[in-house]
């Protein structure tokens, strides 16, 4: 009799051992599995985390940056600097103009690392040349006709495009030929060089030639807008980025429409192009940051304040 116990308490014993081990191996491969979803979980997010963090510059970056070219891109230039400089203040941006033609030239030659230009590289420069730059397509920019204020009060306030040719190309040489004062026209126009006046040309005048006035020749925007502003008579062109506040010269319309970013946008007003900024090759860190920035759209409403619009604003993408 006591043998039998002796038996049935090992067989007990047994079986309870085995069925120890196998709850044990069950709850260990449970466990050995979270262990390995959790791993690749955090591997995941690790990746998405330095995906991220490659995007975003360097919290800490710093170096400089030179630019020259348009200057009819140079407002939007100096703004996106100074707020960019806030950002990462170990960063040293300089911003020259001296017109596309100049900024693609340097740019090419290596002397500053940003080209602003108007107009496509392969209008300025050898196929070769052009071809070592990348273009950075960074807005939309308007050009408006703009009069010196006794015009406009006279009555002319809009001109067929057939006008503003028959004016720029120096047919049309009074006022009173177009449905104003009877003094002359004075032209203030801008050198073969500048990407301002190559777009106006293709855009505002068909391609024809535009005469040049020598004496009140300039590829600065500023100096362009205050000489039509003190000279009677005067007529010239420059973005809208020149004419925000009061300008003290008024706008012309083309064929009764208006030089708006509204009808740029939807396509109704034809003097606008895309701006460039181009580099020699892929930019560096520093560079990139700095382009990236102004393409944000936390500055394209900033960038539609200074009178540049948002390119993907735009219902018509070619003329």
């Amino acid at each position: 009799m006591k043998k039998k116990v002796v038996s049935i308490l090992t067989a007990v014993t047994l079986c309870a051992a085995m069925l120890a081990g196998c709850g044990g191996g069950a709850d260990d491969a449970a466990t050995t599995e979270t262990t390995e979803t959790n791993e690749t979980a955090d591997a995941a997010d690790s990746t998405e985390e330095t995906a991220d963090a490659a995007e975003q510059p360097a919290a800490d970056l710093s170096g400089t940056i030179t630019a020259a070219g348009s200057s009819a891109l140079k407002p939007l230039a100096d703004d996106a600097a100074d707020a960019f400089a806030e950002l990462y203040p170990d960063v040293a941006i300089t911003i020259d103009a001296g017109g596309s033609g100049e900024g693609l030239k340097q740019v090419s030659e290596g002397t500053v690392d940003i080209g602003n230009s108007d107009v496509p590289a392969e209008d300025k420069l050898e196929a070769d040349q052009a071809a070592e730059l990348v273009d950075h397509q960074v807005c939309v920019i308007t050009m408006a006709p703009i009069v010196n204020p006794d015009v406009a009060e006279a009555g002319v306030t809009s001109l067929t495009k057939d006008q503003l040719i028959s004016i720029f190309t120096g047919e049309t040489t009074n006022w009173s030929e177009v449905g104003g004062p009877d003094e002359d026209i004075v032209l203030v126009t801008r050198p073969t060089s500048s990407g301002t006046r190559a777009t106006f040309q293709q855009y505002a005048l068909d391609g024809n030639e535009e005469a040049s006035n020598a004496s009140m020749e300039t590829d600065d925007s500023g100096v362009l807008l205050q000489n039509v502003k003190d000279t009677k008579g005067a007529i010239g062109y420059v973005a809208l980025s020149y004419l925000t506040g009061d300008p003290g010269v008024a706008t012309v319309a083309i064929d009764g429409v208006e030089p708006t970013l509204e009808n740029t946008y939807n396509g109704t007003y034809p003097v606008w192009t895309y701006e460039h900024m181009y580099t020699k090759g892929e930019p560096n860190e520093v560079v990139n940051a700095f382009l990236q920035y102004i393409m944000s759209s936390d500055y394209g409403p900033r960038m539609e304040e200074l009178g540049y619009g948002v390119s993907a604003n735009m219902t018509v993408t070619e003329h």
